[in-house]
C-alpha cells in the first residue's frame, strides 16, 4: 500500500488549500446564513466526486447535508461538522496563517480539517478508480457545538442503517483515536426568595443568591476525579440592584461522566437539591444531553481493525479517550460499532491557539481512503 500512501502525500497541497477556503469562510453554529454557505461549497464538492447529495433544510439552525456514494444499507456512516464557535468577525482578527509545519485558524482542528480529510479521501479514491468497498454515507452537520439539537434524529437513523460509524472528528494531539468519551449534561438551577427593601425592611427578605451560594458549594463538592465526574457551575446570575434582596438568581451547570452508571447518580444528587434557607424554594431543570461513549466492543472492535489497515500503511495507532462529548456517544450508545478521533492531529481546539499539523491532513486522507477500501 506504499503507492496509496504516495499518491495522498501528492495531494497535501491541494488538501492544505481546500482547509484554507474552509477556514476562511466563517460558520459558527448560530449564524445560519453562514453555516449554509460552508454547506453549500461543500455540497458542490462532494458532487464533483461523484456523490449523490441532498441537503435537508433546518429554519433555525444551519442546513445539514448528505453526501452518498453508493445506494442501500450495511456502509459506512461518516459524521463530520462544519459549525464553529467562533462569531463572524473574528477572522479578521486571527486570520489564517501557516507557520512551519502547523496551521491555524478559525475551527481549522475542530473541524475544518475533517472535512478537508474526507473530501481528500473521496476524490482520490475517485482519481484512483478505486470505489469504497460498501456504501458511503457523509452526513455534514451544522449544530454540533451547540449539541446537535436538530441533527441528532438524523445522526441516529443514519447510524442504524450503517455498518460501522466513522466520526471524523479531531485525534488527540498525539494522534490517538477516541474509544471512550465522557457524557453530558446541562442543568439550570434557580433559587426563589422574596425581595424586600435592603434598608428598611432587609429582614423581611429571603436572598436567592445567598440560598444559590450553599447550592454552588454543594454543586462544585459533586466532582469526583477519581470516578471521571465533574460538576461546573459555569455562570451565574441574580439580583438587580444593590439595595434590594434579591428575589432570584439563577446558575447554569456543565456535568461529564465516563459511565451511565455515574450518570444516574450524579444527576438524581442534583435533582434531589434541597433549599438551606427557611422560606426559599429550588427549581431544578435540565438532564443529559449526550450519553456516555464508553470503552467497550462497540468501538473497542473497530479500533482494532483500523490498527490492522493502518498498519498496512505503515502507520501505529493508539487509543485514547476525552472528557468532551461529539455525535459518536449517539452512535455509539445505539450499540453500532464506532470509530471516532479519525481527523487531523493539531491541538488547542476552540482557542487562540488552534492549530493542525499540516503533514496530518494527506496521512488521514490516506488512512480513511484505506479503511473504505479494506474494511470487512
Amino acid at each position: 500500500m506504499s503507492d496509496f500512501l504516495d499518491f495522498f502525500a501528492r495531494q497535501a497541497d491541494a488538501a492544505l488549500d481546500l482547509l484554507r477556503q474552509l477556514v476562511e469562510m466563517e460558520s459558527p453554529s448560530t449564524d445560519k446564513a453562514a453555516v449554509d454557505r460552508v454547506v453549500r461549497f461543500v455540497a458542490e464538492r462532494a458532487r464533483a466526486a461523484g456523490a449523490t447529495v441532498t441537503v435537508v433544510p433546518q429554519e433555525r439552525w444551519g442546513d445539514h447535508l448528505l453526501a452518498r456514494w453508493g445506494e442501500g444499507a450495511g456502509g459506512f456512516l461518516l459524521l463530520c461538522h462544519l459549525d464553529t464557535v467562533w462569531p463572524v468577525g473574528t477572522l479578521a482578527e486571527r486570520p489564517w496563517r501557516v507557520e512551519g509545519e502547523r496551521a491555524f485558524g478559525l475551527g481549522v482542528y475542530d473541524d475544518k480539517a475533517s472535512a478537508a480529510i474526507i473530501l481528500t479521501a473521496l476524490e482520490g479514491l475517485q482519481a484512483l478508480g478505486l470505489p469504497p468497498r460498501y456504501p458511503v454515507t457523509v452526513l455534514f452537520n451544522s449544530d454540533e457545538e451547540v449539541g446537535s439539537p436538530s441533527s441528532r434524529s438524523l445522526i441516529e437513523a443514519e447510524a442504524a442503517r450503517a455498518r460501522v460509524v466513522f466520526c471524523i472528528e479531531p485525534a488527540r494531539p498525539d494522534g490517538a483515536l477516541k474509544v471512550w468519551r465522557k457524557g453530558t449534561g446541562r442543568y439550570t438551577v434557580t433559587a426563589l426568595g422574596r425581595a424586600a427593601h435592603a434598608g428598611a425592611d432587609h429582614e423581611k427578605g429571603i436572598n436567592a443568591i445567598e440560598e444559590l451560594a450553599h447550592q454552588v458549594l454543594r454543586l462544585q463538592k459533586m466532582t469526583d476525579y477519581g470516578a471521571g465526574t465533574t460538576v461546573n457551575v459555569g455562570r451565574i446570575e441574580g439580583g438587580t440592584r444593590a439595595n434590594i434582596v434579591p428575589d432570584r438568581a439563577q446558575v447554569r451547570v456543565d456535568v461529564r461522566v465516563k459511565t451511565m452508571t455515574e450518570w444516574e447518580r450524579i444527576s438524581a444528587a442534583i435533582e434531589a437539591l434541597q433549599p438551606v434557607l427557611p422560606g426559599a424554594r429550588l427549581i431544578v431543570e435540565g438532564g443529559m444531553s449526550r450519553p456516555p461513549m464508553e470503552a467497550s466492543p462497540v468501538t473497542l472492535e473497530p479500533f482494532r481493525r483500523a490498527q490492522e489497515i493502518a498498519a498496512g500503511l505503515g502507520f501505529i495507532l493508539t487509543a485514547d479517550g476525552t472528557g468532551g462529548a461529539s455525535d459518536a456517544n449517539f452512535t455509539a450508545a445505539m450499540g453500532v460499532p464506532t470509530l471516532d478521533g479519525l481527523g487531523a492531529l493539531g491541538d488547542g481546539a476552540h482557542s487562540v491557539d488552534e492549530h493542525v499539523l499540516i503533514p496530518s491532513l494527506a496521512e488521514r486522507a490516506a488512512l480513511l481512503a484505506a479503511l473504505l477500501r479494506e474494511w470487512s
